[in-house]
């Protein structure tokens, strides 16, 4: 009996995988093969194919079957982004896996090697020199250069560290006018002779702004741009200066002159002419997945398995008035992008090496996995979910979407503002057990909706993430920026739970380096079981909102304040419950304080033992306004919290007041 059983599976599976359609792809393939063979012949006869584009061809071309495209191990260079549309899903019966093959690592490039090198002589410097005709004819520019598998640095000045606007000749009594020049610094700038490509990045309240160089003053100490600020600049915003020729003095710097047509590297230490490996990105995209959900036609069923994309790179249009955006830079597209996707999914796939975001799902995507990914070294942020718009029709709304098991780390290369994960008008999305570090914005944010407006971003789900050293990197550079958090909502989002996360080592510019930030009219959130340390201004901070209810958390050694409230309203804002509040200052809860916060059964301690303060009041005059009557200032007893080990002693009195313990050694990604 058990050897019919065996042989009825085997043929099952025979079955089975003559079902499946295999197409292999090669560097050294060839379009004009089957793509059948995963080595060519040895007549050379036919073999697998050369490129992604054939391989596509020929599922358009087969008969409808789930379809598997294996990619050899390489480099494949695009010309073009790789386009996947409703009828490559649907001749593969749903099922269209691009994968690596076996152990090999496939890397998809939007890049262009660049060759013909020189060694010469300039302005005193021994560099190399690439002549690049299409630059000086204006029909292509970059902005960043891989030398041997590493991101060159644009030549900047200064080299570390920041310079600091003096301050702005062109008062403007609206802050949402940007300004065209600032005065700077005496002292500060050398002489400049040659601004016609370069470029200033001024870091102002929440965004970056990438200005064109105009003009510079020496004797009034202007300094004029062809782009104006997205917001009105301040005295002290911080800047650089990039591609100029004076920058030009540390090794692994580069130098692009557009009228020359010319590429000037100062090489790095050990680095050899003739082994020279250069990449510059060409494309903005790699992969679009294109589905049309306004009429129910959906790319569903696609895998991309196993794969590396590298090299995308995008500019401000130059038709855009301003230097940046007003939040997230959230017009930057992504490397791959997905519009009208379904049940897709991306699975242990690393993109590095961009000048964009990631991975974007826009509209009408729904249902969709990205897993086990790692997302590094990127120009701007991680992942974007859904639109800043809110679509009426069912179809075209982007939901129930999971990210889960990645490391997003290393952003904001060109777009400071850009975020790890950001979801905008999207609903009922899983972000669970991923590690988010190193962005000079926030990690998470929820919701496009300022106030209370219609919103979609409703029934979000962010449980297990760990996210760390946003604001300021674990290189100590930043903070740069202002008015970030850990995790960052807007608008109404009913259902949303954020849930067993760590954040830590969260710091703002100016203000606004909070773990977790409500922002404008952010209702309906349960924060529970969360672990926050190590902020600048605060673990908590509700802008304006209500319904809101925040327990069971520890919020601890927040720099400014440990809690914050800023917009009175009459309506019920938060409800602050057994929560472990530890700090060592004596400001707990500063803003807007009325008597439409709900804080109770809570435990607070600052570590020398004296006095804590709710605005105000004492912690006796804080209870006599009905607030807090059954908490208690009290040591909770952790194990070390100083070392970031938060667990609570057996003889903890945060038991007596009900708290919960969790556990965070489960936090992050899980591979």
């Amino acid at each position: 009996m058990r050897w019919r059983i065996a042989i009825v599976a085997l043929a099952m599976a025979m079955v089975a995988e003559a079902q499946e359609r295999v197409i292999y792809v090669a560097p050294d393939g060839n379009d004009a093969w089957s793509g059948k063979l995963a080595v060519p012949n040895r007549a050379r006869t036919d073999g697998p194919v050369q490129t992604l584009q054939r391989a596509l061809q020929l599922v358009l071309k087969g008969e409808p079957m789930p379809t598997e495209i294996r990619l050899r191990g390489g480099v494949y260079y695009l010309t073009e982004p790789l386009v996947i549309t409703p009828e490559h899903t649907e001749r593969a019966q749903h099922r269209l896996t691009i994968t690596a093959y076996a152990d090999e690592k496939p890397v998809i490039s939007g890049g262009r090697p660049i060759c013909g090198w020189q060694q010469g002589e300039w302005q005193g410097k021994t560099v190399w020199i690439a002549e690049l005709p299409e630059v000086h004819a204006g029909a292509f520019y970059f902005r960043q250069l891989f030398v041997n598998g590493t991101r060159a640095v644009r030549a900047r000045y200064p080299n570390h560290g920041y310079l600091t606007v003096e301050s702005l000749p062109d008062r403007t009594p609206d802050w949402f006018q940007g300004h065209t020049r600032f005065r700077y610094r005496a002292g500060d700038l050398p002489q400049l002779h040659h601004l016609e490509d370069g470029e200033a990045l001024v870091f102002n309240r929440w965004v970056e702004n990438r200005l064109p160089l105009k003009a510079v003053d020496p004797n009034e100490r202007l300094l004029s741009f062809g782009k104006r600020s997205t917001f009105a600049l301040q005295e002290g915003d911080l800047y650089y200066l990039e591609n100029l020729p004076e920058a030009l003095d540390m090794p692994g710097e580069w130098y692009l002159n557009q009228a020359e047509g010319k590429l000037y590297y100062l090489p790095r230490p050990n680095e050899r002419l003739d082994t020279l490996q250069a990449v510059v990105p060409a494309l903005a995209q790699l992969v679009r997945l294109v589905g049309k959900p306004e009429a129910g036609q959906y790319v569903e069923g696609v895998q991309l398995i196993g794969l590396t994309f590298r090299h995308t790179e995008w500019a401000l249009p130059a038709e855009m008035e301003t230097g940046g955006f007003v939040q997230a830079a959230f017009g930057v597209p992504a490397a791959i992008y997905a519009e009208g996707a379904r049940r897709c999914a991306l699975i242990d796939c690393t993109i590095e090496q961009i000048g964009t975001y990631a991975i974007e799902l826009g509209r009408g995507c729904q249902y969709n996995r990205i897993e086990k990914c790692l997302l590094r070294d990127l120009g701007a942020g991680g992942i974007k979910i859904g639109e800043p718009t809110i679509k009426e029709d069912p179809h075209e709304q982007t939901f129930g979407n999971t990210v889960q098991d990645c490391i997003i780390h290393d952003g904001g290369k060109l777009f400071a503002s850009a975020i790890g994960i950001w979801i905008g008008q999207s609903y009922s999305n899983r972000i669970i057990h991923n590690t988010i570090s190193d962005f000079y914005y926030t990690a998470i944010s929820i919701g496009w909706t300022w106030g209370y407006g219609k919103s979609l971003a409703g029934g979000n789900r962010v449980e297990y993430n760990h996210v760390h050293h946003i604001g300021v990197r674990t290189d100590g550079d930043g903070p740069i920026l202002s008015d970030m958090g850990g995790i960052y909502t807007l608008g109404i989002q009913h259902g949303t739970v954020i849930r067993n996360n760590v954040f830590h080592d969260i710091a703002g510019y100016r203000y606004g380096g909070w773990g977790i930030y409500f922002d404008e009219g952010s209702t309906g959130i349960l924060a529970e079981n969360n672990l926050v340390y190590r902020t600048t201004h605060g673990g908590f901070h509700q802008h304006y909102g209500r319904e809101n209810v925040v327990r069971n958390n520890i919020f601890a050694y927040g720099r400014d304040h440990q809690l914050q409230a800023s917009r009175p309203e009459a309506h019920l804002r938060f409800t602050f419950e057994r929560n472990i509040v530890l700090g060592r200052g004596a400001q707990w809860l500063v803003g807007g304080i009325d008597g439409n916060l709900r804080f109770e059964s809570n435990l607070y301690w600052r570590e020398d033992g004296t006095e804590i303060r709710f605005g105000n009041d004492d912690f006796a005059a804080w209870q006599a306004k009905g607030q807090d009557t059954r908490s208690r200032v009290v040591d909770p007893r952790f194990e070390n919290p100083a070392t970031g080990d938060f667990r609570l002693k057996p003889d903890s009195p945060a038991f007596e007041m009900g708290f919960q313990p969790f556990d965070v050694s489960r936090v992050g990604a899980r591979r």
